[in-house]
């Protein structure tokens, strides 16, 4: 799911929005969390952090559940790395071309709550 965009609107970090976009998902969490409180005017910076800090603690909780599951939650978790590595990478280039990618369910709530900030 896409929202049409005619462009990010500047960012109050004095770095190119698409660039943090794609910073938001860069360092997971910690840089999602990082420009949510750094911002304070791009709608697409806030949405791309929020997106990047649910969607990281999704990953990590499920990890953690199939990681007490013995032998099929291990083989579900090690199935589960190299798909989120590549969620992990089309994140980052969708937000540099400057699109606002919304995941399902996450990306809803993601765009609920950057509005809040």
């Amino acid at each position: 799911m896409q929202a049409p965009l005619f462009g990010p609107d500047p960012s109050s970090t004095g770095i190119d929005p698409k660039i943090v976009g794609l910073l938001c998902y860069l360092g997971s969490f910690v840089t999602g969390i990082l420009f949510l409180v750094l911002e304070k005017r791009s709608h697409f910076v806030k949405f791309h952090a929020m997106q990047s800090i649910l969607i990281s603690v999704v990953l990590v909780v499920i990890n953690i559940v199939l990681g007490f599951i013995p032998f099929i939650g291990w083989l579900l978790g090690f199935l589960l790395a190299p798909l989120s590595f590549i969620l992990w990478i089309a994140l980052m280039l969708l937000a540099l071309q400057g699109k606002r990618f919304k995941l399902p369910i996450i990306g809803d709530y993601a765009e609920q709550q950057a509005s809040k900030f």
